[in-house]
């Protein structure tokens, strides 16, 4: 599994500098994170609603494995629409999170712009992955992730 090591100084605040180690999740524990927390049409099996605000907090701090000792983050401040972390901390870990995860640009966008709007679904604009199941390989699928151990200062 892949894992990123950051060291923050104090620009979000004293309390959050330090180092962080985020390692990549299973896809089983990502997909437990989704169900959790999207609501299904009980006879089309359709996405009626998605909480995405909550799938990327609880993504983070399922891929948080280390942290400063004062242990400033919690799921509950990741969650917290008062007291929480500032918008560029959370976008920070989102980017190492989606990144060690392979959640691509277009998902990343998909996310942000559904997480703003009131009606979360989006109907299916192709097939092209289906188009790509037929024992054709894709240029993305020769393209192997390549383990790492970065380290980052921010």
């Amino acid at each position: 599994m892949q894992t990123e090591k950051i060291e923050l100084d104090e620009r979000f605040g004293k309390e959050y500098a330090g180092c962080y180690v985020f390692s990549e999740i299973s896809w089983a524990k990502r997909s437990r994170i989704i169900q959790k927390h999207t609501k299904y049409h009980p006879l089309t099996g359709q996405v009626v609603s998605s909480d995405f605000i909550t799938i990327q907090a609880e993504t983070i701090w399922a891929s948080l494995k280390e942290q400063p000792p004062n242990k400033p983050i919690t799921l509950e401040k990741l969650l917290n629409e008062e007291n929480g972390i500032s918008i560029g901390l959370g976008e920070l870990f989102s980017q190492i999170v989606n990144k060690l995860n392979s959640v691509t640009q277009e998902e990343t966008t998909f996310l942000s712009e559904q997480s703003a709007d009131k009606n979360q679904t989006q109907p299916s604009q192709n097939s092209a992955s289906a188009k790509n199941s037929g024992g054709h390989r894709s240029s993305s699928e020769d393209s192997q992730p390549k383990p790492s151990n970065n380290s980052s200062r921010f």
